[in-house]
Formats: structure tokens, sequence, C-alpha cells
């Protein structure tokens, strides 16, 4: 039983090796030249304002939300596509249904104001 998990086995160490071997041949060969703008603590270009752990806008949580909710729909789409021809016209039914709730959910947040970034 246990030989079955032998390619498992001979993977993970190829994996961990290839790894460590980058790390070191990058360590190695690569360029060490430091300077004021690579040791900065955000290597973007941008000069941090403020402190890390200032609170978020209740609206970036609220945005957040919504993005979730109408993304999942779209999860919710795959499964009813594979299987449209089966489910026939109840199915195309159903399927309407739902998307015309969402619809709605959609245009009150949206005539809300809950979309708008300020």
């Amino acid at each position: 039983m246990l030989q079955s998990y032998l390619p498992i086995l001979i993977i993970g160490i190829i994996a961990i090796a290839f790894a460590c071997g980058s790390v070191i041949v990058s360590s190695l060969i690569g360029q060490k030249k430091p300077n004021e703008d690579k040791l900065a603590p955000y290597e973007c270009g941008n000069v941090p304002i403020g402190d890390a752990r200032d609170r978020y806008p209740v609206r970036y949580y609220i945005i957040a939300m919504l993005f979730i909710i109408f993304d999942i729909e779209a999860a919710f789409m795959y499964p009813w596509a594979v299987l449209f021809k089966k489910l026939g016209w109840f199915g195309f039914i159903e399927m309407m249904v739902f998307l015309l709730i969402l619809l709605f959910g959609f245009i009150y947040v949206w005539a809300k104001g809950a979309l708008e970034w300020e």
C-alpha cells in the first residue's frame, strides 16, 4: 500500500529540491546592489502615508461583500450551463428567476449608492 504513495513522495522531494536550489542559485549569482529605494519598507515607488494599522472605511467591506455576492452568481451558473439540456425549460426559468433576483439586488445597491467610491 505504501508503494502507491511513492510517486507523491518523489514529486514532493523534487519540488523541495527545486525550491531550495532556486533560492541558493539566486543568492549566489544575483546582483547585490542595495540602495535607499530597495531598502525601503515598500518597494513600489510610492512613499508610505500614515500608519499601516489604520482602520479601513466600512465602504471597503461593503464593496468587498458585494463583489463576493455577485461573483458567486457566476459559480452557480457553471453547473447550470453544464446541465442546461437536461434541465429543459424548467431549469431555464429557474435560472432566469435567479438572475432577475440578482438584477433587482444590483439595481437596489446601485440606487443606494453603495457602489460609489469616494
